[in-house]
Formats: structure tokens, sequence, C-alpha cells
């Protein structure tokens, strides 16, 4: 624990009024709020602040406006003392358009772009990653700033917590980790989920500075969070506040609360902070009794003009359901594409993000140049992402062994020397922490490239993939965007056995918000990723393991650029539509070409987006040929195959002369052994045995 000197704080009339004042109008929201969910007002989780309004008032006093704030589903306290106004967090409650949300948040997840406040997260401990994040785009960029995150006790049995308190203090991040400490993660006490329950010395077991604060005393919170927060901008790294505090409410309103005694909850109550701060200004007269009366009367107005704000406020239009959920992207066609081979400025894109969300023109910009060179996917991989490190400085790489290393398959080997390791950046093995770190740094003015080795460990960063880079945009009500690229290798052919072998695309493909693409070819390998990068919103690249040794001759400087969203006919034809990706293309093209020996001419798809599915291609095709074949490597039950078929079906149904047909993996593990492998995933015979079932329907 920190025996840093005491750092004295003078308590002005001024400054008490203050901070009476926030701690005041965080109770009676709070307490009007429960009001309102009892007369079905506001529905939903409904979590209080109620008993802990010293944390977040004295944090906040540590704080500029500049600095960021990450905070937990219970953060109606931490909203409204960051500077959001009253009117918008109650509209918010309401789920009215008016709300700081757009009403999309609702009680948990409440956001301002202006204020630099990033949200309560309902994922426990989910939110930690993203504060190492933007604190590591704070450093990367140079800014003097400090990220302030709060969290539960809860979450210190999160492994996130101890992911990102691990970077945090590995790369002596600007972050400020406030543990709000009220004893019960819901309902189950401190003393029954943790075998260590000092949560700030698991701080200090990373080499972090921490400490802990009564967190029932609004000046005692002050002084350490001051304390911190000139330790962290004099570049001491991150550190650790534990604030012993209690929630005198639920945990939720739906919460009967049996898991403690009511003498405890009013032991608390009686050492509470609005009262203890009252008795201490009152004793020493610093404020008055008319100084109360005041505060409340002006709270009470306050209140009642945010209660009436959010009942006349509009429910947004149905008709704009589908609104914030993808950031606009630029054009990237080749008629948006000026003759000297510039992009067109794309338009402004809503929000605040530090500029995150419109691409850069340098990236845009193109060098002319000319001839041709032959190299493999693996280069075209590493020379896309060369060629955007050199054009814009926000762009870093960072994942597993990235850079000394190379990357799990040499696709980033050489790019330490020459970048450094401020811009390569190797992690520890947490692909949560650092996936989610990728979230924040993109949040915070960034364009990173994770890496993730194989889309089999990506599965340990599905939760800050889906519930924080594909949300973000839409729960934020379309202020924030999550320019990331995740690239991550896929697929079987290497006999690494199931835990390394599976195509999991789908599963990403499912979840709108995010973007999901497969390059085939070592043209798309290098051009997709450049494309990738001017999207502002979150891309997962899946780049098939088969495919990195595999060579093409490319020209240098022209059709660098591809538009993602688009799929690509690889060859014509007119009696059978066969439609594939990544790694199965090959595969798909030399089934093509033993059916032409057989006078069968089959038009090949490459789908290349697989979120979104560019159906308008794969529906004229098959309105030419009227049969089609999905080759899909993934399983076939609950498939991007499947998906693909049931839309064609839906949409060009009376143009099918045959039934849609699915070449994917056997249900089972991928084996190891080559011969069981190649059995059970999709193979050239397996395609044209397909091809042949439709014909002679």
């Amino acid at each position: 624990m920190s025996t840093a000197k005491p750092l004295k704080v003078h308590v002005t009339r001024e400054h008490a009024r203050e901070l009476m004042r926030q701690m005041i109008l965080i109770r009676r929201f709070e307490e009007k709020c429960a009001e309102l969910y009892t007369q079905e007002k506001i529905r939903g989780f409904l979590h209080l602040y109620i008993g802990e309004e010293a944390n977040a008032v004295g944090v906040m006093q540590a704080l500029t406006s500049e600095d960021a704030v990450v905070a937990t589903y219970r953060e109606h306290g931490h909203a409204l003392v960051r500077g959001l106004p009253a009117s918008a967090v109650m509209a918010e409650m309401y789920g009215k358009v008016t709300g700081c949300s757009r009403g999309h948040g609702g009680s948990m997840h409440l956001f301002s772009a202006a204020q630099r406040f990033y949200g309560g997260n309902a994922i426990v401990g989910g939110g930690l990653p993203l504060a190492v994040g933007l604190a590591l785009a704070d450093k990367l960029s140079g800014r003097p700033r400090v990220t302030c995150c709060f969290f539960g006790e809860g979450a210190a049995a999160e492994g996130e917590f101890h992911e990102s308190l691990n970077l945090a203090a590995l790369w002596k991040l600007p972050v400020l980790f406030v543990c709000e400490n009220n004893r019960y993660a819901m309902g189950t006490a401190l003393e029954r989920s943790e075998s260590v329950t000092d949560i700030h010395r698991h701080a200090e077991s990373y080499g972090m500075r921490a400490e802990i604060v009564d967190g029932m005393n609004v000046v005692d919170v002050e002084v350490a969070a001051r304390r911190a927060a000139e330790a962290i901008r004099a570049g001491e790294g991150p550190c650790f506040l534990e604030s012993h505090t209690y929630r005198f409410r639920a945990h939720s309103m739906f919460d009967p609360e049996l898991y403690r005694d009511k003498a405890e909850v009013e032991e608390w109550k009686r050492r509470g902070p609005v009262v203890r701060f009252t008795e201490w200004t009152l004793a020493n007269g610093t404020l008055h009794q008319d100084d109360l009366d005041a505060i409340e009367a002006e709270v009470a107005r306050v209140i009642d003009e945010a209660v009436t704000f959010a009942e006349q406020s509009p429910w947004e239009p149905v008709g704009e359901l589908l609104h914030d959920v993808y950031a606009p992207s630029p054009s990237l066609s080749a008629e948006g594409l000026l003759p000297n081979g510039q992009a067109t400025e794309p338009p402004p894109v809503g929000g605040v993000n530090d500029a995150a969300a419109a691409p850069s023109r340098s990236l845009l910009a193109l060098e002319p140049e000319a001839g041709h060179a032959r190299i493999s996917y693996r280069d075209a991989v590493r020379e896309a992402m060369r060629e955007a490190l050199l054009r814009d400085e926000r762009v870093f790489l960072m994942g597993e062994d990235v850079g000394r290393y190379g990357g799990a398959y040499a696709c980033s080997k050489g790019l330490l020397a020459e970048f450094g390791e401020q811009r390569i950046r190797d992690t520890p093995l947490c692909e949560s922490g650092f996936v989610g770190a990728g979230i924040g740094a993109a949040l915070g003015g960034m364009r990173p490239i994770v890496e993730v080795m194989t889309v089999n460990f990506s599965l340990l960063a599905l939760d800050q993939i889906v519930n924080n880079a594909a949300t973000v945009r839409h729960m934020s009500g379309g202020q924030l965007s999550v320019p990331l690229v995740i690239r991550m290798a896929t697929g079987a052919g290497r006999q690494l056995a199931a835990q390394h072998s599976h195509s999991l695309e789908c599963w990403y493909a499912h979840v709108p918000g995010i973007r999901a693409v497969a390059p085939a070819t070592v043209a798309d390998a290098r051009s997709m990723l450049r494309s990738a990068l001017l999207d502002p919103n979150p891309v997962v690249i899946f780049e098939h393991a088969t495919l990195y040794n595999d060579q093409d001759e490319l020209p240098t400087g022209d059709a660098l650029i591809v538009d993602i969203d688009h799929a690509a006919i690889r060859r014509p034809g007119r009696d059978a539509t066969l439609i594939t990706y990544g790694g199965s293309l090959k595969k798909t093209l030399e089934a093509a070409e033993a059916l032409a020996g057989e006078g069968i001419d089959c038009e090949v798809i490459d789908l290349r987006s697989l979120r979104p599915l560019d159906m308008p291609t794969l529906l004229e095709s098959v309105r030419r040929t009227h049969r089609a074949v999905i080759v899909d490597e993934g399983w076939r039950t609950g498939s991007l195959a499947g998906e693909i078929a049931a839309q064609l079906g839906e949409q060009a149904f009376f143009e099918l002369d045959a039934p849609i047909a699915r070449v994917c993996s056997a249900e089972v593990p991928i084996p190891y052994p080559h011969h069981l492998e190649t059995a059970a995933t999709p193979q050239v015979e397996g395609i044209v045995a397909a091809v042949h079932g439709l014909l002679r329907r």
C-alpha cells in the first residue's frame, strides 16, 4: 500500500457547497428514478448509486475535462458529476431519443463523447480493457491525460481485471483504477467470492501504486484521487484506489435483498457520505442550514425539469431502428477514386471520437508507382501493414509475438526493427485484454491493427468483440465509432487439430456492428487490409492458414484499394453458380476447371465480405445459372452457407431449377491425422459431386 506523503485539500465554502450539491444531486436523482421505476416509466435493470455518492464526487475533482471516464452499469452518479445534463440522463432512463445515448442504452449505457464519458458497461470487468486502450492512445499520442476506470470489487474475480492491470502496469499507462468495494457482488459477499479480500493487493502484485480510502468520506476520496492523478500525470504509471463504500439500496430493482441483515444496512447508513459531510460542514461552520436548504431547492428544480423533459421528449421513430449500427464508410469503389489515384474525401461521420471515425488524408493518398512484383500472401499482408504504418502515425500493430518473433505466421517479420516497439507491440497471452485495449485505443483516436493467432484463440476475446466493439456505436447513439482491424488465421489443412483449425467466421458474420471479410487471393490480402483501415467500423479479417505461402504477381501501384463490401466473380459461367470464400476458393476454382473438362460451365463467386453479404451479386448470378452450390469450411449446422441458401431461397426461389446444395465440413472437431482432416473438410471431389447432383435433377 502506498506510503506517499498526504496531500491536503483546503475545503473552502464554495468547494464544500459544490461537493454537497453534487452528492445531493445524485441522491435525489436516484430516489426519483426508483419512484419512476415503480410507476413503470423506467424499465429494464436499474442499479442505484445511493450510498456511494462520495466516490464519484470525490474522484471527479481530480480529473480535467480532457481526461476520460469509463464506468460500470451503476453509473448514474458518475455521469451526473462528469457533467452530463440531468435532463439527458433522465431521458435516457425513459428510453427517449433526447437521451444522452438517444435512448439506445438506458440505465446501464450512458455515453457522452463531448464529456469523454465512455459509458457504463453491463459486463462486469468489461470496461477495464477499454480504459487501458484509451490510456494507450493518449500515451502513443503524447497527450497528458488520465483515464479513470470505475468498477466494483466483483470485477476482481474476472480475468479481464487481471489482464488489464498487468497491461497497464507493463506499459506504464496513465490509468486511474477505482474499485468501488461495496462488499457485495450482486448478492455474494466479498468474503465468499475472493480468497484475497484486500482488492488493492492485486494491484500491488503487478507493481502498481495502490491505496485504500474511506469511500464514505468525500474529502478523503478527493485527497486520494488527487494524489493518484498527480502521480499518473508525473509519469509514474497507473494507480489503484480501493474505496470502501456501501450501497444502501438493493443490487437492482429486482433484488429481494435476502443476503444481508437490515441492521448492517442501517449501520452503514448512519455513517453515509451525505450524513457525514453534512454533520462535518455544519459543525465547523463551513456550511449552514440555509445553504443546505438552498441546495435541496436547487436540486429539486433540476430533477423536476429533468422529469418534465423526459416526459415530453419523443420516442425514436421505428423507421430509424437500423440507424447507428455502422458508421458511414467512404466510397472505396473504382468510381470513387480520382484519376491520380487519390480517393475523394469521405463525408464527416457523426459524433466525437478524436477524429477516429474519419480516415486520414495521408492514409487515403496513393503514390503512383509502376511495375509488378511476385510476392506471397504472407508478404502481401506485411506490405499492407507496413504501408499503413508509414502513411498514418495513428496506426500500430498489437498482438502476441508480433514483434521479435514476427507473428505466428511471420506476417509482421521485420516491422519491429523498422517502426520500434511503441508501434509494433508484443502483448502478453491475454486475448480479451489486448483486444479490448485495441477497442479502447480506437475509441481514443488511434487506428489499431490487432493480431489474434487463430480464430480459436479469438473466443477468449469474444466478449470484447461482441459486447463492446460491435455495440458501442449503437449504444452511444452514434456518438462513438471503433475503427479497429482484427486479423486472425482461420481454417484447417495444416494438421493442427481441433483447437487451431476451426472455421468460425459465421459466428462473427452473425453480429451486427462489425464487418467480417476473408481475403482469398494475394491481391486481396494486400488491398483489403488497406480498405479495412479506411473503414470507421470494426473489421475482422480472416486469413486462411493454408494461403500464407501462395504467391502471385501484383501491380505495385494499381488496384491497391478494393471495395470490401462486394463479392468478386472469379470465373464466369452459365450452368451453375459456385459460391465460396477464403481457403476454399482454390478448391472451388479447381473443381470448376474439372467440370469444364466435362462441358459443364460453372461461375465461381468469391464472397470476400461475409458481413455484409453482397446478395445482389449472388442473386444476379443465380438468375443466370439457375443453380447454386455453396462451399463453406464451417460446419453445416448453423453455417454461413445456410444463411446464404436461405436468402437465395427467399429472393430467387422461382429462378432455381434445383435445390441449393451445400458442401461444408463434417460435424466433427477437426481431426489431427491428415487423411481424417481431409475427409472432414470440403474437397474438390465433393464440390464436383454436388454440381453433378444438381444437374441430375
